[in-house]
């Protein structure tokens, strides 16, 4: 599962927005974590765009961005409000692995890429719009290019949990869930959630 997903899962049970993501084990590799930051630090433009990951037009003198997380051509102030919005979902991320590299990248975007992002609105500059493109190549690689392997979507509102199992998000109703199965899962990786958490009346299984 693309940690972008999250940005547009619901809970299928009572549509409740957004869940919470425990995350367990990412399937990318710590050379791949460790490649965006090298980018993010050197800033080399002609390689950023080289990716065509971030793709810039210029309609009726207006100018329109799309890419991986906003995927449809949108003006800049509302293409940078919506870049903020998918950052804030990470508030509802926790990384519960043990990848150093991976919590690198999220403390990055939480800790510099949005208030710099936060300041270029302040200011709106479509011509200094290049002072951002590392962090925006940066939110774009961490959220579309990363994978995580295992982890568990909850949802705060009904207490059902999903478990995302070889990076495929299981998001069935409850007649079409293996208890067995599941509460395997949930015993394999009960050391990387909290007491707290496992005291709540999960549904629709609990260890």
């Amino acid at each position: 599962m693309k940690p972008w997903l999250f940005d547009i899962l619901a809970c299928p049970i009572d549509k409740n927005f957004p869940l919470k993501l425990y995350i367990f084990s990412f399937e990318t590799k710590n050379i791949d974590f460790t490649n965006f930051i090298k980018v993010l630090e050197n800033r080399n433009l002609e390689f950023i765009k080289q990716e065509d990951l971030i793709e810039i037009s210029e309609e009726n003198g207006n100018l329109l961005i799309k890419d991986t997380i906003i995927i449809e051509k949108t003006n800049l102030k509302n293409y940078l409000s919506l870049i903020l919005l998918s950052i804030d979902e990470l508030d509802n991320f926790s990384d519960r692995t043990d990848n150093k590299f991976s919590s690198k990248c999220f403390s990055i975007i939480q800790s510099q890429l949005k208030p710099k992002i936060q300041e270029f609105v302040k200011n709106l500059n479509p011509n200094q719009l290049n002072n951002i493109m590392p962090e925006l190549y940066f939110l774009n690689k961490i959220k579309t290019e990363t994978e995580i392997e295992t982890g568990l979507l909850f949802c705060q509102k009904c207490n059902r949990w999903y478990p995302i199992i070889d990076t495929i998000p299981q998001m069935l109703p409850d007649e079409f869930r293996n208890e067995e199965k599941e509460i395997e899962f949930l015993q394999n990786n009960r050391n990387l959630l909290n007491q707290e958490f496992l005291n709540q009346d999960l549904k629709p299984f609990n260890i």
